[in-house]
This record gives structure tokens, C-alpha cells and sequence, in this order.
């Protein structure tokens, strides 16, 4: 019985040490993942709604709070009856599963961002041909391939891990993760670490490196600007900028994370890390863009509060 739990069964042992205070802690999940559904479903509700919203800047806003539905539905619900168990136990087509919809969660909020940053780089640096760039027909092919290109890649990536054999069954995190899968692994790193890393730079590391080129020319042609058109641009780009970073910090601090050796860690700080990127991007996206842009504000306040 032992052994047949060891091959069908991963544990998430990070639970184990919460105590007493998971009752607390899925309370305030709970509101969490409340307002994380409603602030994004509203969101995308104005937007669509709104004729003046369907702009190719609002669409792909959209499209990121429609991604933060997808991943907060992959994690929360499984995290939530977590808390409230006594017992952490995920089989394995569940725990690949969601791997996958975390990692293509990651993987598309950051070509979702790469679109933006280019929507941003059309309407400043190319201003009297952004209408003819950025037509429908160019928003429907960004959107697919933010969608497609990731899924694809991941998709090779975590057959590699599904494949490895493993000596072990105890994932140190509070969600499956394809690195912790790897330090499970019978075999050398060698292969499976080469393909894991050379997914991560095609789906992490490339768009990351497109987005800061975008942004420096922007930066670079707001220096022949005016500084009342600066101050337009300022307005467009910056709720955008704070998106990447965000999302820039709390990736990082995962990957940084899941090189550690947990057991060495406070295990409340390792929860809370482990969770920072599927949670305060969906968490804050919404409140980003709903405060900072001007016209999604107006349709808020003429909505909610009228």
C-alpha cells in the first residue's frame, strides 16, 4: 500500500506545518480569490461592453484578465480544500495538470504582456501608422500566437518530466511545480535539465528581453516628444510598465524559491513566496488598469457608482 501511494501520489508537505491557523488562512484565500474572480470578470465585462473600449489596448487587457481567471481557477480550488486536509496527497495526472495550467498561466501573462508592450511601441513610435498595424486582424494574430506558442513549448517541457522516473513522492511547495518533479527524479539532471531550461528561455526569457526593448525605445522617442505628449504617453505606458515589474518581481522570487532548500526557510515565508505569482498579478492587474487608465475609471465610476 505504501509503495503504490509513492507511485500514484505526490505530497505537498508546506501544509503540513501551517497548524491551527489554515482555518485563518483559508478565510482570507477565500475573500482573496473572491475578489480576484469579480475584480477580473468586471474588468472584462466594461471592457467588452463598452464599444468605445474595443481598442486594441483594452482588448489585450482583456485578454490578461481572462488569463487571471484561468490561472486562479487552476490554483485556487485545489489550494482552498488543501488548507481545511489533513492529508495533501495529489495523484499524478492531477499534479500534471496543474503544472500545466500554472506554467501556461506564467508562460501566457508574460506574451500577453510582450503584445502590450508592441501595441504600446506601435502607438508611440509609429503613431500615423498605428491604425493600420494594429487592425483587427493583427489583434487576433497576437492574441493566438501569446496563446499558442507557450502552450506548445510547455507542452514538450512537461511530457520530458512526466517521463522521468522518480525515487521519491514530497513536493515542498503548496502546488505542483515541474522543478520540484525534476529534484524527484532517479536519473541525472543532465537531459531533462537542459530541455526544462531551454523551454524556460524560449517562454520566459525572449519575451522579457522584448518588452525591455520595447519600453527603451519608448523612452527613447519620448525624449523628441513635448512634455504634454510625454505626459499622454507616461499615462498609456505606465499602468503596463508596473504590470511587467509585478509580474517580473514575484516570477523571479518563485524560480529563486524553488532552488532553496525549504526545510532551512521560515515555513510561512515559503508559503507566501510560493504563492506570490499566482496570486498578486491576478490580484492587482485589475486595480492597475482600473485606477490608472482614464477611460476604463470612467466606465468604473459611470457603472458601479452612478
Amino acid at each position: 500500500m505504501e509503495n503504490s501511494t509513492v507511485s500514484f501520489y505526490f505530497n505537498l508537505t508546506v501544509f503540513m506545518n501551517i497548524g491551527h491557523y489554515r482555518y485563518l488562512a483559508f478565510v482570507f484565500c477565500l475573500l482573496l480569490y473572491s475578489f480576484i474572480m469579480s475584480a477580473n470578470l468586471a474588468m472584462m465585462w466594461i471592457i467588452l461592453r463598452e464599444s468605445t473600449l474595443h481598442e486594441p489596448m483594452y482588448i489585450f487587457i482583456a485578454i490578461l484578465s481572462a488569463n487571471a481567471l484561468y490561472g486562479s481557477t487552476g490554483f485556487f480550488p485545489r489550494f482552498l480544500m488543501d488548507l481545511l486536509s489533513d492529508i495533501h496527497l495529489i495523484s499524478h495526472p492531477a499534479c500534471f495538470t496543474q503544472i500545466f495550467v500554472i506554467y501556461t498561466y506564467a508562460s501566457y501573462e508574460v506574451t500577453i504582456l510582450s503584445i502590450m508592450a508592441y501595441d504600446r511601441y506601435i502607438a508611440v513610435c509609429h503613431a500615423l501608422h498605428y491604425h493600420r498595424r494594429m487592425n483587427s486582424k493583427a489583434v487576433y494574430k497576437l492574441a493566438f500566437f501569446a496563446w499558442v506558442c507557450p502552450t506548445c513549448s510547455l507542452t514538450i517541457v512537461i511530457n520530458i518530466t512526466i517521463s522521468l522516473p522518480l525515487c521519491g513522492n514530497n513536493i515542498q511547495k503548496a502546488y505542483c511545480a515541474s522543478w520540484n518533479i525534476v529534484k524527484l527524479s532517479c536519473n541525472t539532471f543532465a537531459f531533462n535539465n537542459t530541455g526544462t531550461m531551454l523551454g524556460a528561455v524560449i517562454v520566459g526569457f525572449l519575451p522579457f528581453v522584448f518588452i525591455l526593448y520595447t519600453y527603451l525605445r519608448i523612452v527613447i522617442a519620448c525624449w523628441k516628444m513635448s512634455s504634454e505628449v510625454r505626459a499622454k504617453v507616461l499615462q498609456s505606458c505606465l499602468p503596463h510598465v508596473i504590470s511587467f515589474v509585478v509580474y517580473s518581481i514575484t516570477s523571479c522570487s518563485d524560480t529563486a524559491l524553488g532552488r532553496q532548500n525549504l526545510d532551512e526557510i521560515n515555513p510561512f515565508v515559503a508559503l507566501i513566496l510560493s504563492l506570490e505569482f499566482v496570486v498578486i498579478p491576478p490580484f492587482l492587474n485589475p486595480l492597475i488598469y482600473g485606477l490608472k487608465l482614464p477611460e476604463i475609471r470612467r466606465h468604473i465610476v459611470k457603472t458601479f457608482l452612478k
